[in-house]
């Protein structure tokens, strides 16, 4: 909580050193007539953004005290997953036998009246290793062993897992590594994952199960493979510019097809003429036009002014109000509703942008040189919603 509360600040810190170099600049206006016509609405910004820090932005997420609740669930895995030989007594009159058999010439009967195994079988069930098992963002991360070395050649693994819902379970890896990373899970979901080994005998019983949770909010950045090529990413991929005058997508690294999800785009530079597009698009949106200009893309594209939502290069709902450096324009995407909302300034910019939504969506900006923006993610979702 500590450390999403410095990046959250770190983010403001930086918007505000963005306002007051652009009200510096202000001040330096020399038509009176001029400075009038944007001096309230920049006090109302200063005053604004005063209040956001000493009524939010400062205030202490956690407590002195820490509340520590102890979590047993990966304990209560190990336990779930040990293992029992049988004693000792027991283990060793088979040998015995063996061997006071051997010197009578009659092994190959006693070996059967005593119950063991003479030749090959299907390999026992694996051991999902707890410590290396883990998720990060909406991927996961397993690793298993051989639990029992029984001398049974292995030939490979097969690893499933459930939906994220408690749903049938589904093959998503085969093959002979012991380490396995699965992505583009559902963001805040539970999944049972279990392994099974098999060999040229057949295949063998399933591990234990262990839960995987994925992360509640998304954390992701621009995507580099699959932005325009006149588009440069920096800041860890999280800053896009663009290097022509034509507008140019980038998409983000993550993919919804449910739940609901928030970030923002903050404006880190702009001309007052450029009209940049923020939304959402499948994989396969054309990148060479702005935001919403195909069927594969819903966005709402804004100027110094007024803004526009656009799909299929239909363009609904003119609102007034625009977007100045240092701004931030929000995505709130509802898969549990089907619906996309907009907000600019941390405030909800026009009605419901457009419902009805179905499929997989991934974060998505069109830009030109005109524009930088940087994207902020693992926000929460606003609370201010219209109805």
């Amino acid at each position: 909580v500590v450390r999403d509360q410095i990046t959250h600040c770190t983010m403001k810190l930086r918007q505000t050193t963005g306002m007051m170099e652009y009200c510096l600049e202000v001040l330096k206006e020399n038509d009176p007539s001029g400075f009038l016509q944007i001096s309230d609405a920049l006090i109302k910004r200063v005053t604004s953004s005063q209040d956001q820090w000493v009524k939010g932005a400062l205030e202490p997420k956690v407590g002195p005290d820490f509340d520590l609740t102890l979590n047993t669930d990966s304990l209560m895995q190990t336990i779930l997953q040990l293992d029992f030989c049988q004693g000792k007594d027991v283990q060793e009159k088979p040998v015995l036998k063996l061997m006071q058999a051997a010197d009578s010439g009659e092994a190959e009967m006693e070996a059967e009246s005593t119950g063991v195994e003479s030749g090959p079988s299907v390999p026992a069930a694996p051991l999902l290793q707890l410590e290396k098992c883990c998720t990060r963002n909406n991927s996961a991360t397993l690793g298993w062993r051989v639990s029992v070395p029984t001398g049974c050649p292995i030939e490979g693994y097969i690893l499933e897992l459930d939906d994220g819902n408690g749903g049938q379970y589904r093959e998503v890896y085969v093959g002979k590594e012991t380490v396995c990373t699965v992505d583009g899970l559902h963001f805040n979901s539970s999944y049972n994952a279990r392994v099974k080994a098999y060999n040229g005998i057949g295949v063998g019983p399933y591990s234990k199960t262990v839960v995987l949770k994925t992360s509640d909010v998304a954390w992701f950045t621009f995507d580099p493979t699959s932005a325009h090529r006149d588009i440069t990413l920096s800041n860890e991929n999280q800053t896009a510019t663009c290097s022509s005058y034509d507008d140019r997508v980038v998409l983000g690294t993550a993919a919804f097809s449910k739940g609901t999800h928030y970030w923002e785009v903050s404006i880190d530079r702009y001309d007052n003429h450029p009209d940049p597009a923020f939304g959402v698009a499948r994989i396969n949106t054309m990148k060479e036009m702005m935001l919403g200009k195909d069927d594969k893309a819903w966005a709402m594209y804004v100027d110094n002014n007024r803004s526009w939502f656009m799909h299929n290069n239909s363009h609904t709902n003119r609102a007034e109000g625009g977007i100045t450096k240092g701004s931030t324009v929000g995505i709130l995407l509802d898969l549990t509703k089907r619906t996309l909302t907009f907000f600019i300034n941390k405030e909800q910019h026009g009605p419901t942008a457009f419902e009805n939504l179905d499929g997989v969506f991934v974060p998505a900006v069109s830009l030109n040189r005109n524009v930088q923006v940087t994207l902020l993610t693992g926000l929460e979702v606003p609370k201010n919603l219209k109805q």
